[in-house]
């Protein structure tokens, strides 16, 4: 059951037949370890390795628990039956939440997760778990991000998933929720991962994209357990799993305290790609990307940037899947039309004299369209885009296209 350590010297188990055929004795205990006071990741990598199974972990008597360096508080709590109990407890828990387990002896396990220096011991989710093997690229940047930002994250994160790449996030505020929805408008799946348990949303004002993300069939996983408020330190520790599922991590706008960085720097730990999406060099957002650019990361401008840098086997993966070709040339570009049912010919007009990338002023919006519509009709035709989701209103009286 043992696989070669990789980058510290904990053994991972490889993974089994498939979660229906495991005993669900295995993935309770699993969870009663990881449920487990004093053990982490490390130990208890190191503990299941040594003794083939969890449930063999959980049949040690309390000497050899000790004999496996485990702390005495947590052999006590295995031994004693404490961490079964917690177990059952938080299985019922999942069960009633409509959530699943995931646990390395799964298939359903990412195989990418197993590179990683500390991979997790268990994933929390609800949705589809079969993409959490399938190739995806994460998109992360600021919650703060520009028009041209949000813009970006939601052309990139469109086109990669219509050709066939699932798309991760953080579904944080800013461009983690610009990429989900640019994923969800390819009509494509997206997975995100949280830093709180997946019964708990965050940021709130999310909830809807939640629920859509679910709708279209993708998934929101955790490493933490049901209920898990959103704690600060949660969201660097899950930055890992973000960039240790991926094939590659985009960053777009991030400044220079951003905690994009933790997630760039485990991606280059992890040997994933890195790319980036050059900025306006006056921008404070600007300094993430620009500064992982001249470290050699690569520079994005549309999908194809990406795409040109995934290693052969990923891509023959994904047109397999997918069912596309590499050289089928379909381009969805920022400043397109996108297919939309036919729109009213006012709201047509001021759709199409809107841009994603960068916000335009009513007064500036007036005065273009000053020869094709009244000011009335331009006022109603905004609203009605806003109402529909097509248009964001700014700070400011600006607006911007969403897509």
């Amino acid at each position: 059951m043992n696989i070669p350590a990789q980058s510290s010297d904990i053994a991972k188990p490889s993974s089994a037949s498939g979660a229906s055929q495991r005993p669900e004795g295995e993935r309770l205990a699993w969870l009663a370890l990881t449920l487990t006071d004093g053990l982490g990741p490390t130990r208890i990598w190191r503990a299941v390795n040594a003794t083939g199974t969890a449930q063999g972990v959980l049949g040690l008597p309390l000497t050899q628990l000790e004999g496996l360096r485990l702390p005495a508080v947590s052999a006590q709590s295995i031994a004693s039956g404490e961490s079964l109990a917690k177990a059952e407890k938080e299985w019922m828990r999942v069960q009633e939440g409509g959530g699943a387990l995931v646990t390395p002896a799964d298939e359903e396990y990412p195989e990418r997760l197993r590179e990683i220096f500390d991979p997790p011991t268990l994933l929390w989710l609800r949705g589809d778990k079969t993409l959490l093997a399938q190739p995806g690229i994460a998109i992360v940047g600021t919650r703060h991000p520009t028009p041209y930002g949000t813009g970006m994250a939601e052309m990139l994160a469109r086109d990669l998933a219509a050709h066939g790449l699932i798309i991760l996030s953080g579904m944080a505020r800013g461009v983690d929720t610009a990429a989900h929805r640019g994923a969800l408008d390819a009509r494509a799946k997206t997975v995100a991962v949280w830093g709180t348990g997946i019964d708990v949303i965050y940021p709130k004002e999310n909830k809807r994209l939640a629920e859509q993300i679910l709708e279209a069939g993708g998934a929101i996983i955790s490493e933490y357990p049901m209920g898990t408020f959103p704690a600060p330190q949660n969201f660097p520790i899950r930055n890992r799993i973000l960039s240790g599922m991926s094939v590659g991590v985009l960053v777009i706008e991030a400044s220079e305290n951003s905690g994009t960085r933790i997630t760039a720097r485990c991606a280059l730990e992890q040997n994933r790609e890195v790319f980036a999406v050059p900025g306006n060099v006056t921008s404070k957002n600007s300094w993430g990307p620009n500064t992982l650019i001249k470290q050699g990361a690569k520079l994005v401008a549309t999908w194809e940037d990406v795409w040109e840098e995934l290693p052969t086997q990923v891509r023959l993966e994904v047109e397999e899947r997918q069912g596309i070709a590499s050289s089928d040339g379909s381009e969805a570009s920022l400043f397109s039309k996108p297919n939309l049912p036919d729109l009213p010919e006012d709201q047509a007009q001021v759709f199409n004299a809107l841009r994603p990338d960068q916000a335009l002023q009513l007064d500036e919006l007036v005065e273009k369209l000053e020869d094709k519509l009244s000011s009335s009709e331009i006022f109603t035709a905004l609203f009605e885009l806003e109402l529909a989701g097509r248009v964001r209103a700014m700070p400011g009286k600006n607006y911007v296209r969403t897509f």
